[in-house]
């Protein structure tokens, strides 16, 4: 069972690829800057998940590791929670908290790249950012995470719940739900990383996009229906 959920992150490269390419054709038929940067966001998680692919083939490596969390740690989720603010908010507040987070997560990427590994007897080869010399740096991703959680979660429970008070109980409101679900099982995952259990990590990342796709799925296609009959 270990080495099936070790293959686990493959499967979410693949489907983290498909996303990309439907949600890419969906961006050039509705340019929109929250379809921006759900594309950012998908890419970041898709790469998160390709280094773990690495990490299982080739093994341990310095550089990988150090990719893996900037890319799982600090850009899980901020990308896709940007998309939500865009999407909720005025664009001029999704352009400074853009800017602010960029800055914020290329000051904490700065420090991940400069800091010094120490490895222990007692070190098992695992993705963690336990090894970093510089346990301080660790710091930085629980208020990127915040953000994200705030901004994707939330915003998506905010959504659904306006649809709920409207009386809709369609597809834009289960859209909603299953992307608040989705977005916080990876959160959990990472918590579980953070304390040793790193397979966990790899079992709700593939859960967790496939959420936020059939949820992305639902409301697009609501919206397309939508458009047709308002043409009709």
């Amino acid at each position: 069972m270990e080495h099936l959920v070790e293959r686990l992150p493959f499967l979410t490269t693949a489907i983290a690829i498909a996303m990309v390419v439907e949600m890419f054709r969906h961006y050039r038929t509705r340019r929109s800057q929250y379809l921006k940067w759900w594309i950012i966001g998908v890419i970041t998680y898709g790469f998160g998940t390709l280094t773990e692919s690495i990490h299982v083939v080739l093994g341990w490596h310095i550089v990988n590791l150090k990719v893996w969390y900037v890319a799982g740690a600090l850009l899980g989720g901020f990308p896709l929670a940007q998309g939500s603010v865009y999407l909720l908010m005025s664009k001029p507040i999704g352009d400074w908290s853009a800017r602010i987070c960029i800055a914020f997560v290329l000051i904490a990427t700065s420090f991940i790249v400069l800091t010094p590994i120490s490895l222990d007897a007692t070190f098992d080869g695992d993705l963690t950012g336990k090894v970093f010399t510089w346990q301080w740096v660790r710091l930085f991703s629980p208020f990127i995470n915040i953000y994200a959680v705030i901004f994707l979660v939330g915003g998506a429970i905010y959504s659904a719940g306006r649809y709920f008070r409207a009386g809709s109980k369609e597809a834009p409101f289960k859209g909603n739900i299953l992307i608040a679900i989705g977005g916080i099982l990876p959160g959990i995952g990472g918590s579980m990383a953070r304390a040793g259990y790193t397979e966990i990590l790899y079992v709700t990342e593939l859960f967790g996009l496939i959420l936020i796709y059939c949820g992305y799925k639902l409301i697009k296609e609501y919206n397309i229906r939508v458009r047709l009959q308002s043409t009709t």
